[in-house]
């Protein structure tokens, strides 16, 4: 399948100037660049940008006085459901456009989800025209949907996403996060999928498309010819295998926006990292996590993702004997009622602080589904249905972060939460970070590091580590604890 996606297609483009002309662009633009990141997981293609959880407009400000003008906002919609998903948008996004309103900037929105398609893609799309039209008295020209994570082999050739599986690259509709409990879909054609999941809505001939032979052999001018003919909120699918396809769009969009459209973009994480025109980076080393050295002391494991992969690594970590084990039972949490929860959620939090001033620990959630998986892969589900099982999942999810905050009083060295809605809470309810700069990675475009900035005495300086649930293989859990621990760095 593989093979018939990429038959006869042109080579990708060599262009070693592009990100500079990005961002000559966008500074005579005078561009900002927020993301709407539906969970805590989209900034891992990118690396000294700054990322906010707390939603409030002077934080915003604060985050986008960076050098690279652009920042994340952990909105965490993947976990709620739709209209809770479409009031969040509407109130950050509208705070983002007064802080540009008030600098005297232009603002270019990106609703940052997931590259396996799961989350709230025609609703949160709709909010963000909303808010446009009620600030500008127009919504966006076109829909960017740009789904691709290059480096987690999720990519788009011939108008199909396709997800690296193991070895092989496997429609994405033929995935097992295409059963996602909450947002499960069948398609795997970008066309047909917005036409599947909105319900006929968008017809799936209505949709344009970049392809890759009008990015590779027409190039920006190529991709400016193609959006000037977009206009009324249509969606455009952009085909991608190679940062190139990425940077080359941006470049047209540039153009396109500096002739009067106006874009709204659904993205995976790495078109962020193109259209900020930010230059790629090698993974981190012991020295640029700790500048001023590592310190003493273990580290905090928290994997509350129930996707098949992260399961895999759990085992794995596991195997290794080299941690001590905490397991939080995800049906004694649910059934038990409110008292329960908070007795389970006290004790196991005394079994972390006892064990962590001796070695590492690992806090993860039981494995049996009681009813199906979490939209994000977060937490472990247990109630039959799509809002069951978000509502189950932020229930665990609260429970971790509860004891991860309680264990900040044995000082872990550094903490690593493994899964969507668990990453989130882990930062915002567990160590309390408001914002935070994105580090760098520890894989290639994998496993960010966050520096906390705004947040409690006892969380400066912990290195938190966000580690999406679906990404890379059996062992790199264990790789990631090794690098914190300093063997392999």
């Amino acid at each position: 399948m593989w093979s018939r996606a990429w038959e006869r297609q042109p080579p990708p483009r060599a262009d070693r100037h592009a990100r500079a002309r990005i961002r000559e662009l966008r500074a005579r633009a005078g561009l900002l660049l927020a993301v709407l990141d539906d969970d805590p997981t989209g900034s891992q293609a990118v690396h000294g940008v700054q990322l906010v959880t707390a939603l409030e407009r002077g934080v915003y400000d604060d985050a986008l006085r960076g050098e690279s003008d652009t920042c994340f906002v952990l909105t965490n919609t993947r976990s709620l459901d739709a209209p809770a998903a479409v009031r969040c948008d509407i109130e950050v996004a509208g705070d983002l456009y007064r802080v540009a309103e008030h600098r005297g900037r232009r603002l270019q929105l990106v609703s940052r989800s997931d590259s396996t398609l799961r989350g709230h893609v025609l609703e949160e799309v709709a909010a963000l025209h909303e808010v446009r039209r009620s600030r500008l008295g127009a919504g966006f020209d076109g829909v960017l949907f740009a789904p691709a994570y290059l480096e987690a082999g999720r990519v788009t050739a011939g108008d199909v996403h396709w997800a690296r599986v193991g070895d092989q690259l496997v429609p994405v509709g033929e995935t097992e996060f295409a059963r996602d409990a909450s947002f499960g879909y069948r398609s795997s054609n970008l066309r047909e999928f917005l036409a599947e999941r909105s319900g006929g809505e968008v017809p799936a001939d209505s949709v344009h498309s970049l392809s890759l032979s009008d990015i590779r052999e027409g190039g920006p001018d190529r991709v400016r010819q193609v959006l000037s003919g977009v206009g009324g909120g249509a969606w455009v699918v952009v085909n991608a295998t190679e940062y190139s396809d990425l940077e080359t769009v941006a470049l047209g969009v540039l153009a396109a926006q500096e002739r009067g459209q106006s874009f709204l973009f659904r993205t995976g994480p790495s078109f962020v990292r193109a259209l900020a025109g930010l230059e790629p980076s090698e993974p981190l080393r012991t020295e640029q996590i700790w500048p001023d050295g590592a310190p003493p002391g273990h580290g905090l494991i928290v994997v509350g993702s129930h996707v098949g992969q992260s399961t895999r690594q759990l085992a794995a970590l596991r195997a290794r004997g080299s941690t001590v084990d905490v397991e939080l039972d995800v049906a004694a949490l649910v059934s038990g009622g409110p008292d329960r929860a908070e007795d389970l959620v006290l004790e196991l939090s005394r079994r972390v602080v006892r064990a962590l001033p001796k070695a590492d620990v690992l806090l993860y959630t039981s494995r049996t589904v009681i009813g199906g998986d979490s939209a994000t892969g977060g937490a472990a589900g247990g109630a039959t249905g799509a809002t069951g099982s978000l509502a189950v999942a932020r229930d665990v999810s609260h429970a971790l972060a509860g004891i991860v905050r309680r264990a900040l009083a044995a000082r872990p060295a550094w903490v690593v939460g493994k899964g969507g809605i668990t990453s989130h809470d882990v930062a915002t309810h567990g160590l309390g970070i408001r914002r935070a700069e994105v580090v760098g990675q520890l894989l290639p475009g994998v496993v960010s590091v966050l520096r906390p900035l705004d947040a409690p005495a006892e969380t400066l300086g912990v290195p938190y580590v966000v580690f999406a649930g679906n990404v890379g293989d059996d062992g790199t859990l264990g790789y990631v604890v090794d690098v914190l621990r300093g063997g392999k760095a």
